[in-house]
Protein backbone atom coordinates (compact mmCIF):
# COMPACT_ATOMS: atom_id res chain seq x y z
CA UNK A 1 0.00 0.00 0.00
CA UNK A 2 1.17 3.30 -0.80
CA UNK A 3 0.34 4.67 2.58
CA UNK A 4 3.15 2.86 3.90
CA UNK A 5 6.05 4.94 2.34
CA UNK A 6 6.79 8.89 3.14
CA UNK A 7 5.58 10.18 -0.25
CA UNK A 8 2.18 7.63 -0.54
CA UNK A 9 1.75 9.32 3.55
CA UNK A 10 2.52 12.75 2.39
CA UNK A 11 0.05 12.49 -0.37
CA UNK A 12 -2.71 10.79 1.60
CA UNK A 13 -2.56 13.20 4.76
CA UNK A 14 -2.44 16.60 1.83
CA UNK A 15 -5.91 14.87 0.64
CA UNK A 16 -7.80 15.96 3.46
CA UNK A 17 -6.47 19.61 3.20
CA UNK A 18 -7.35 21.46 6.53
CA UNK A 19 -8.37 18.48 8.51
CA UNK A 20 -4.91 16.40 7.27
CA UNK A 21 -3.80 17.31 11.06
CA UNK A 22 -7.21 15.81 12.59
CA UNK A 23 -7.12 12.79 10.46
CA UNK A 24 -3.26 12.11 11.57
CA UNK A 25 -4.43 12.31 15.38
CA UNK A 26 -7.29 9.53 14.89
CA UNK A 27 -4.41 7.02 12.63
CA UNK A 28 -2.14 7.94 15.80
CA UNK A 29 -4.85 6.59 18.28
CA UNK A 30 -5.79 3.89 16.33
CA UNK A 31 -2.06 2.44 16.15
CA UNK A 32 -3.27 1.45 19.66
CA UNK A 33 -5.02 -1.39 17.83
CA UNK A 34 -4.07 -1.85 14.65
CA UNK A 35 -0.19 -2.05 13.09
CA UNK A 36 -0.24 1.50 11.64
CA UNK A 37 3.32 3.07 11.45
CA UNK A 38 3.28 6.11 13.75
CA UNK A 39 6.57 7.52 13.08
CA UNK A 40 5.93 7.77 9.35
CA UNK A 41 2.33 9.61 9.81
CA UNK A 42 4.67 11.80 12.55
CA UNK A 43 7.09 12.29 9.81
CA UNK A 44 4.01 13.25 7.07
CA UNK A 45 2.74 15.83 10.00
CA UNK A 46 6.15 17.49 10.17
CA UNK A 47 6.54 17.85 5.92
CA UNK A 48 3.07 19.15 5.93
CA UNK A 49 2.92 21.21 8.96
CA UNK A 50 7.04 21.85 9.23
CA UNK A 51 8.60 20.95 12.83
CA UNK A 52 7.10 23.00 15.74
CA UNK A 53 3.10 22.26 14.39
CA UNK A 54 4.16 18.74 13.50
CA UNK A 55 5.68 17.70 16.49
CA UNK A 56 3.47 19.34 18.55
CA UNK A 57 0.32 17.07 16.26
CA UNK A 58 2.03 14.45 16.48
CA UNK A 59 2.90 14.40 20.52
CA UNK A 60 -0.77 15.29 20.79
CA UNK A 61 -1.58 12.24 18.95
CA UNK A 62 0.57 9.47 20.91
CA UNK A 63 -0.58 11.04 23.80
CA UNK A 64 -4.46 10.85 23.49
CA UNK A 65 -3.03 6.92 22.49
CA UNK A 66 -1.09 6.24 25.78
CA UNK A 67 -3.93 8.09 27.45
CA UNK A 68 -6.30 5.52 25.92
CA UNK A 69 -4.67 2.35 26.59
CA UNK A 70 -4.01 3.31 29.80
CA UNK A 71 -7.48 3.67 31.10
CA UNK A 72 -8.92 1.27 28.78
CA UNK A 73 -6.68 -1.24 30.56
CA UNK A 74 -7.12 0.56 33.97
CA UNK A 75 -11.03 0.39 33.82
CA UNK A 76 -10.68 -3.48 33.25
CA UNK A 77 -9.91 -3.77 37.57
CA UNK A 78 -7.49 -5.38 39.21
CA UNK A 79 -9.20 -9.02 39.33
CA UNK A 80 -9.03 -8.31 35.67
CA UNK A 81 -5.33 -7.32 35.67
CA UNK A 82 -4.30 -10.40 37.88
CA UNK A 83 -6.23 -12.98 35.40
CA UNK A 84 -5.08 -11.48 32.58
CA UNK A 85 -1.22 -11.02 33.41
CA UNK A 86 -1.30 -13.65 36.26
CA UNK A 87 -0.61 -12.77 40.16
CA UNK A 88 3.50 -12.92 39.44
CA UNK A 89 3.64 -10.82 36.85
CA UNK A 90 1.04 -8.34 37.87
CA UNK A 91 3.20 -8.02 41.50
CA UNK A 92 6.34 -7.75 39.49
CA UNK A 93 4.37 -5.46 37.06
CA UNK A 94 3.33 -3.27 39.95
CA UNK A 95 6.90 -3.25 41.42
CA UNK A 96 8.88 -1.63 37.75
CA UNK A 97 5.65 0.80 37.86
CA UNK A 98 6.67 2.32 41.11
CA UNK A 99 10.66 1.97 40.67
CA UNK A 100 11.21 2.71 37.13
CA UNK A 101 7.43 3.11 35.30
CA UNK A 102 8.55 6.51 34.27
CA UNK A 103 11.46 5.40 32.57
CA UNK A 104 9.76 3.07 30.57
CA UNK A 105 6.57 4.84 29.77
CA UNK A 106 8.65 7.80 28.19
CA UNK A 107 11.14 5.40 26.51
CA UNK A 108 8.48 3.23 25.12
CA UNK A 109 7.12 5.58 22.71
CA UNK A 110 10.18 5.25 20.50
CA UNK A 111 9.85 1.91 19.82
CA UNK A 112 7.82 -0.32 17.62
CA UNK A 113 4.72 -1.86 19.38
CA UNK A 114 6.01 -1.08 23.05
CA UNK A 115 4.38 1.90 23.63
CA UNK A 116 0.68 0.30 23.43
CA UNK A 117 1.90 -2.79 25.46
CA UNK A 118 3.58 -0.47 27.66
CA UNK A 119 0.24 1.97 28.09
CA UNK A 120 -2.11 -1.21 28.64
CA UNK A 121 0.32 -2.43 31.60
CA UNK A 122 0.58 0.82 33.53
CA UNK A 123 -3.28 0.89 33.48
CA UNK A 124 -3.52 -2.76 34.66
CA UNK A 125 -1.14 -2.31 36.92
CA UNK A 126 -2.79 1.05 38.34
CA UNK A 127 0.32 2.99 37.94
CA UNK A 128 -0.49 6.87 39.45
CA UNK A 129 -2.39 8.37 36.78
CA UNK A 130 -0.03 11.80 37.21
CA UNK A 131 2.82 9.87 37.01
CA UNK A 132 1.95 8.21 34.02
CA UNK A 133 0.85 11.60 32.28
CA UNK A 134 4.00 12.80 33.32
CA UNK A 135 6.22 10.32 31.73
CA UNK A 136 3.83 9.79 28.89
CA UNK A 137 4.22 13.47 27.86
CA UNK A 138 8.21 13.72 28.74
CA UNK A 139 8.48 9.87 26.13
CA UNK A 140 5.80 12.21 23.64
CA UNK A 141 6.77 15.51 22.89
CA UNK A 142 10.38 14.71 22.29
CA UNK A 143 8.93 12.07 19.96
CA UNK A 144 6.72 13.82 18.16
CA UNK A 145 9.37 16.65 17.26
CA UNK A 146 11.58 14.51 16.32
CA UNK A 147 10.02 12.56 13.74
CA UNK A 148 8.44 15.78 12.40
CA UNK A 149 11.88 17.33 12.03
CA UNK A 150 12.86 14.32 10.52
CA UNK A 151 9.75 14.44 7.88
CA UNK A 152 10.65 18.42 7.57
CA UNK A 153 14.23 17.55 6.58
CA UNK A 154 12.89 15.00 4.08
CA UNK A 155 12.13 17.90 1.29
CA UNK A 156 15.79 18.87 1.37
CA UNK A 157 17.75 16.14 2.96
CA UNK A 158 15.54 12.68 1.94
CA UNK A 159 18.37 10.66 2.89
CA UNK A 160 19.10 11.66 6.19
CA UNK A 161 15.38 11.72 7.03
CA UNK A 162 14.84 8.33 5.64
CA UNK A 163 18.87 6.97 7.22
CA UNK A 164 17.35 8.59 10.61
CA UNK A 165 13.78 7.26 10.19
CA UNK A 166 15.16 3.55 9.81
CA UNK A 167 17.94 3.97 12.29
CA UNK A 168 16.52 5.29 15.13
CA UNK A 169 13.96 2.97 16.65
CA UNK A 170 16.92 -0.26 16.34
CA UNK A 171 19.60 2.09 17.83
CA UNK A 172 17.26 3.43 20.67
CA UNK A 173 15.80 -0.18 21.41
CA UNK A 174 19.50 -1.08 21.82
CA UNK A 175 20.00 1.23 24.28
CA UNK A 176 16.79 0.61 26.26
CA UNK A 177 16.56 -2.88 26.10
CA UNK A 178 20.29 -2.57 27.93
CA UNK A 179 19.13 -0.05 30.53
CA UNK A 180 16.08 -2.26 31.10
CA UNK A 181 17.70 -5.20 31.81
CA UNK A 182 20.02 -4.02 33.91
CA UNK A 183 17.42 -2.09 35.99
CA UNK A 184 14.47 -4.61 36.09
CA UNK A 185 13.61 -6.45 38.91
CA UNK A 186 14.18 -10.15 38.78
Amino acid sequence: MAFFSAEGSIAWLSTYGQWAWAIAILLLIADLFLPLPATLIMSALGYIYGPLVGGLISAVGSFISGSLGYWLCRMLGENTAIWVLGKNEYDRGKKIATSIGGWVIALSRWLPVFPEVVACMAGLTRMPVRFFYLALACGSLPLGITYAMIGNSGTSHPLLAICLSAGLPPLIWFVVSRVLRARLPK
